[in-house]
């Protein structure tokens, strides 16, 4: 019947909701019992008794009144329906997206972006229609039919037998074909998620397929999987309509049967004329809330599917645990029994045999890796691509966590710290940076939100953006669009040195700052970028030997493993693996 557990327990947020859902459908039930008995009193009067208007009046006040109120609570059992699926949709919404956050980016490169953007728009929309109409529809078609059984079988036995027993054919049947209309259902659903993650690759890609000219070839792609999309889901139209038309069926003949039951028993003056029109007009009531949810089922299905993928995502166990207070490193604590843990500028970073390992450890990106991160000190890492720099920086950022070994700051795992109080404690430039679709000062004002104007102008001062900013249209306030679509990529590559400015944390992660500068551009900056890195402790990814000259201690990685680490004149005189990156391009160049 399409109920997932995870999804039922999603309703004790909105209790009341549910709780009043449940009321009116079974007040509902209980004031059509009392309509029908109104009208039948009403009809048994005026035409076997001869009475008058007058005579009638109070039953057909009644038969009104209840009318009316039976109207009433429909409608409110729709707004508190609908209310309990909106509650449910924000929340899980909100848990989702917390999730993607939690999870970080090392969860969101193993995913695609569109599949996950349809999973928490349309996925999580479909819910609208589980909670909203398949749930309520379950409760009234549980609730309703009981009702009228124990209201009717005192009154007429034979004929609340044969409701008791009709009745269960339709959610057999409706279950019987449902099991196809799901299998059917999760196909459709796994094209769509296909449809919209292929349509963000697409448009995340369109220069490069225009410039090799293939943008043509993707459009006949996208044709041919929204056809898929459009027969799977004829597919599941189809099943539902054949449903559909087996449900009314099942409930004509049980209606039928009770007609022609109650109809020979009135013939031979087994039952009143009252009682057996009072049953013949509950008899497609009884049956029309099993038939109502037949026509909700695939509401049901298309819901408990989506929710498979969406439970997938926030049951994914979190890699890094999140610690209960954030260790108040920057100052001292006020808390007795606490220990007071000095500035992270003046205490050592330490990698301890760190071991990290990709796609369930099939895949080691470090094996063993051990080095220091000294305070106020320019540290720099090398290697060739794929040797594992980038791991590295995501263990520190706590993106992910080790396999084996550990990292300290200080004596302090850094699994102890809270990552969200860790992360403010540094600045991080990568070397392609993501500058959203907002004004430039909005971008700046990610590395500390509450700055003031004249704290960003100062910092993009620093950052040597400042000249070109006030030639833009709007200046700080200018848009520059998804990623930065309207600035060029030195341009871009000056907000995100402006946002570490700004920031001003003690430790500065620099992933090659200035490789998108040119040569007047970086010489500029690397005199602000040295009046930032001074009294900071700084990793650096170099990229280019230029970066690695004036380093404190360059430490070498290959395959995962440190290999070499001192000064540069040293590691160029050993004539090791630093030398060979060194000169691999020229005598001034280097590969990552």
């Amino acid at each position: 019947m399409n109920l997932d557990r995870r999804l039922l327990r999603e309703t004790r947020q909105a209790t009341p909701s549910l709780l009043a859902v449940v009321l009116c459908c079974w007040l509902a039930g209980v004031l059509l019992v009392g309509q029908a008995w109104a009208l039948s009193r009403v009809v048994a009067q005026v035409f076997l008794e001869g009475a008058t208007l007058h005579d009638v009046t109070a039953g057909l006040v009644a038969f009104v009144t209840c009318a009316a109120a039976r109207s009433a609570l429909v409608w409110s059992s729709q707004v508190a329906a609908q209310r309990l699926a909106g509650v449910i949709k924000r929340d899980l919404r909100v848990r989702f997206a917390a999730q993607l956050v939690t999870l970080g980016p090392a969860y969101a490169q193993g995913e695609r972006s569109g599949e996950l953007v349809t999973t928490a728009l349309e996925g999580i929309e479909a819910l609208d229609a589980y909670f909203g109409q398949y749930l309520p529809q379950l409760l009234n078609a549980l609730l309703v039919p009981l009702t009228f059984l124990l209201l009717i079988t005192p009154l007429d036995p034979l004929s609340g037998i044969l409701m008791a027993v009709t009745a269960p054919l339709i959610p057999f049947f409706m279950v019987l074909i449902g099991s196809q209309a799901e299998q059917l259902t999760r196909r459709q659903w796994r094209a769509l998620r296909y449809l919209g993650a292929h349509f963000l690759d697409v448009l995340q890609g369109l220069i490069t397929l225009k410039v090799l000219g293939r943008s043509a070839e993707q459009t006949e792609t996208i044709a041919r999987i929204s056809d898929a999309y459009r027969r799977r889901t004829m597919a599941v139209l189809r099943v539902t309509f054949l449903s559909a038309l087996m449900l009314e069926m099942l409930a004509t003949l049980g209606t039928a049967i009770i007609a022609v039951e109650v109809g020979l028993r009135l013939l031979y003056g087994g039952l009143s004329f009252q009682q057996a029109f009072f049953v013949l007009l509950l008899a497609p009531e009884f049956y029309m809330p099993l038939r109502t949810l037949g026509a909700r089922f695939h509401a049901g299905v298309a819901g408990a599917t989506a929710a498979q993928r969406i439970y997938q995502v926030l049951e994914t166990p979190h890699t890094v645990p999140q610690a209960e207070t954030p260790p108040p490193i920057l100052s001292p604590v006020p808390a007795p029994r606490r220990k007071v843990l000095p500035s992270i500028g003046s205490v050592p970073i330490r990698f301890v045999n760190v071991h990290f390992a990709y796609e369930d450890g099939t895949r080691p990106a470090l094996r063993g890796v051990s080095l220091d991160l000294l305070p106020g000190e320019k540290t720099a890492l090398v290697g060739p691509s794929g040797s594992g720099k980038s791991t590295l920086v995501q263990l520190l950022l706590r993106f992910i966590e080790p396999h084996q070994g550990s990292i300290y700051v200080g004596d302090v795992p850094l699994t102890s710290l809270d990552p969200t109080w860790w992360r403010t404690q540094v600045a991080w430039v990568p070397q392609q940076p993501y500058l959203l679709n907002a004004s430039i000062a909005d971008n700046i004002r990610l590395g500390r939100p509450d700055a003031s104007m004249e704290e960003v102008i100062a910092a993009a001062c620093l950052a040597h953006a400042d000249t070109f900013i006030q030639e833009l249209p709007h200046g700080y306030d200018t848009l520059i669009g998804e990623r930065g679509a309207r600035l060029s990529g030195g341009q871009a590559q000056r907000i995100a040195i402006a946002r570490a400015f700004l920031k001003n944390t003690p430790l500065l992660i620099l992933d090659e700052a200035t490789s998108s500068l040119d040569a007047h551009h970086e010489e500029l900056l690397q005199a602000s970028i040295a009046q930032l890195m001074r009294g900071r402790t700084v990793l650096v990814i170099a990229h280019r030997l230029t970066t690695t000259q004036d380093a404190d201690v360059i430490w070498v990685l290959s395959e995962g493993r440190i290999v070499e680490h001192g000064r540069h004149h040293e590691l160029t005189e050993r004539r090791g693996l630093y030398y060979q990156l060194a000169t691999a391009y020229g005598p001034m160049q280097m590969t990552a």
